[in-house]
C-alpha cells in the first residue's frame, strides 16, 4: 500500500505509566493502516507521523515529509527551549515568563508567545534553539515576519519535537509539560484529544486560516496511553476556506479516535 510505511528503530524509553491497561480488540497496526487510509480521503493535504515509543515501530504516510504553517504548534518548541536555556543560565526566566509559557501552551495564548520570542531574543536565538529541540525541516519564508507564527514546518518536525519533550528533557521539564499538555483549556479539547479520557491524552494544536488562499491549515500534536506510549503528529492543510477550521478538527480528531478510542479500558 503506498501510503503506508513501518520503520523500525531503536526503541525510546517510557515514562511512567498512569491506569488504562492496553486492551486491543483490533491490532494497532489495523488501526493505524485505517487512520492513514481515512486521511487519503480527506480534503486538501493530511500528513501523520505515528510512533510506539515501547516497540520503536513508526508509521508515516507520504505527506509526513509535506511543509505546511506550523500555525501554534512551534509554542512547545518555544517552552522546552526556554526551560532548557534557564538550565544553562543562558536566560533567567521570570515568574510572569512562566506565566506567560502556560498561557501559550494551556489556551495557547499567541501575545504571551509574541512577547516570550521579542522578550528572549526573536528569531536569532530562537530558530537554533527550535531546531535543536526537533524542528529541522522549520524554514522562514521571506514575505512572511520570522516569528513563531509564520513558520513551514513537517509533520516528521512535530514528531521529532514531541519525542524530544518526551525522552530528552530532564524529568522535572517532562513532567510540568506532561501536565500541561494534558490539561489545555476547551479550545484545545480536539485532535489528539479525540483519544479518549481512557487514554489521557496531551497536546499542543494550531490552528489558521493565513495561506495565501484563505483556506485552513489544522494541525495536532501529542501523545496517548500508558506511559505516553504512542505520539500522534497530524498536519492538515484542508485547503478548505469557509469550513476549513471544521474539517481539520473533524480529520485530526477523527484520525485520533480511530486509532486510539476503545483500545484502553
Amino acid at each position: 500500500m503506498r501510503w503506508l510505511w513501518v520503520t523500525v528503530i531503536a526503541a525510546l524509553t517510557a515514562c511512567t505509566a498512569p491506569a488504562p491497561v492496553e486492551a486491543p480488540p483490533v491490532e494497532f497496526p489495523e488501526r493505524v493502516a485505517s487512520a492513514l487510509k481515512y486521511a487519503e480521503s480527506r480534503p486538501g493535504v493530511t500528513g501523520i507521523v505515528v510512533r510506539d515509543r515501547r516497540t520503536g515501530a513508526v508509521w508515516r504516510n507520504q505527506a509526513a515529509s509535506t511543509h505546511a504553517w506550523a500555525c501554534s504548534t512551534p509554542k512547545l518548541a518555544m517552552v522546552v527551549d526556554l526551560l532548557l536555556r534557564n538550565d544553562s543560565g543562558a536566560v533567567r526566566l521570570s515568574d510572569e515568563d512562566r506565566k506567560l509559557m502556560h498561557d501559550a501552551l494551556h489556551t495557547s495564548d499567541n501575545d504571551a508567545a509574541h512577547k516570550l520570542w521579542n522578550r528572549f531574543g526573536a528569531e536569532a536565538a530562537f530558530e537554533p534553539g527550535l531546531r535543536a529541540r526537533g524542528m529541522t525541516d522549520m524554514r522562514f519564508t521571506p514575505e512572511h515576519p520570522h516569528h513563531w507564527g509564520w513558520i513551514l514546518t513537517t509533520p516528521e518536525d512535530l514528531d521529532r519535537v514531541i519525542t524530544f519533550v518526551l525522552n530528552m528533557v530532564p524529568a522535572k521539564h517532562r513532567d510540568y509539560l506532561v501536565g500541561e499538555m494534558r490539561a489545555v483549556a476547551p479550545n484545545q479539547q480536539w485532535g489528539v484529544w479525540a483519544a479518549g479520557p481512557k487514554a489521557v491524552p496531551g497536546l499542543k494544536n494550531g490552528w489558521s486560516d493565513d495561506n495565501a488562499d484563505g483556506s485552513w491549515v489544522v494541525n495536532s500534536v501529542g501523545f496517548a496511553g500508558p506511559g505516553e506510549r504512542y505520539t500522534v503528529a497530524i498536519m492538515s492543510n484542508t485547503k478548505v476556506i469557509d469550513r476549513g477550521f471544521d474539517v481539520g478538527v473533524e480529520t485530526t480528531s477523527t484520525i485520533s479516535s480511530m486509532l486510539f478510542e476503545g483500545y484502553f479500558r
